[in-house]
């Protein structure tokens, strides 16, 4: 029988997290391959004071956090584990987490030991021991891609290419975080389906991000039509309006011009209607995969 290297600790595979603009909100997301612990973990941390939400994103936890501290009233079972501290200082992140029991072995070393993490300061856990951690991670920021139109009728697929993509620009500085598919209204000159793809990425090197990004859509596309577009920031909710309508009917591309100024258009195709209007929808998988033509 082969001898468990460290029987007792769960690693996540991956931890990392971005702020908004002002520093006073943070998105931490925690990748899990423990299904029965991270829903543990979101039940019980939906608790905290700092937690204003937390859902499960694929194999994520994403957690919406207001920086400062609070005082965790743990009690086994009702209450065992939560986020204690959260503080934006700079370049970096930081988020302490208490437990009890199992729960400080998942707020201590299981954390602290993942990838992502800079440095950290980690209590011995076990037993029915309260402990946790502190974990500095890189502050970053959110940046979408939207892209569509990069098929012909013969050959081809866009959700495939934008996965594919995303995947080779990821790298310690860009960690790529999710791929949703949009449904769009189908325009008469769509290739069949007319979806178009947002790629979520949390990254502390935009520009070098995005440069990579369209440096592989220019060499891979088949289309003359293709439409990439970029957000940074926190929410991309100024681009609901704009989304909505293309899911609805046809736009003209003349309605980018009133967009926000935190939108940029790298690749202006007849795809970029389509591209712009799957950002928002990053994540919202239902929303996104819906046919709003009435009929759907």
């Amino acid at each position: 029988m082969e001898r468990l290297s460290d029987p007792y600790t769960i690693q996540y595979p991956q931890i990392v997290a971005v702020a908004d603009e002002s520093g006073e909100r943070v998105e931490l997301i925690e990748f899990f391959d423990c299904t029965g612990g991270a829903m543990w973990v979101k039940r019980h941390y939906a608790q905290s004071p700092l937690v204003h939400s937390v859902r499960t994103v694929g194999a994520t936890n994403r957690y919406i956090l207001l920086t400062g501290s609070a005082d965790l009233a743990l009690e086994g079972s009702v209450f065992p584990a939560g986020i204690a501290a959260v503080a934006v200082d700079g370049d970096e992140i930081a988020v302490t987490y208490r437990g009890l029991g199992g729960g400080g072995v998942g707020a201590s070393i299981c954390r602290a030991s993942a990838p992502g993490v800079a440095r950290y300061r980690c209590d011995p856990a076990g037993g029915g021991r309260l402990a946790g951690s502190t974990i500095w991670l890189p502050r970053r920021e959110r940046v979408i891609i939207g892209i569509d139109d990069t098929d012909t009728p013969e050959e081809g697929a866009t959700w495939t290419l934008a996965h594919n993509i995303a995947r080779a620009v990821e790298d310690d500085r860009s960690r790529y975080l999710s791929h949703t598919i949009v449904q769009l209204y189908p325009v008469p000159y769509r290739t069949k389906n007319c979806v178009a793809i947002a790629c979520e990425f949390a990254t502390s090197d935009a520009d070098g991000l995005v440069r990579r990004y369209r440096d592989y859509l220019e060499d891979y596309t088949l289309s003359e039509e293709t439409g990439m577009a970029v957000w940074r920031g926190f929410d991309p909710s100024p681009l609901e309006g704009f989304g909505a309508r293309v899911k609805m009917g046809e736009v003209s591309p003349d309605d980018l011009a009133a967009l926000d100024d935190r939108l940029s258009i790298v690749m202006d195709g007849r795809g970029v209607i389509g591209a712009v209007a799957a950002i928002p929808f990053y994540t919202r998988y239902e929303e996104a995969l819906a046919l709003w033509n009435g009929f759907g």
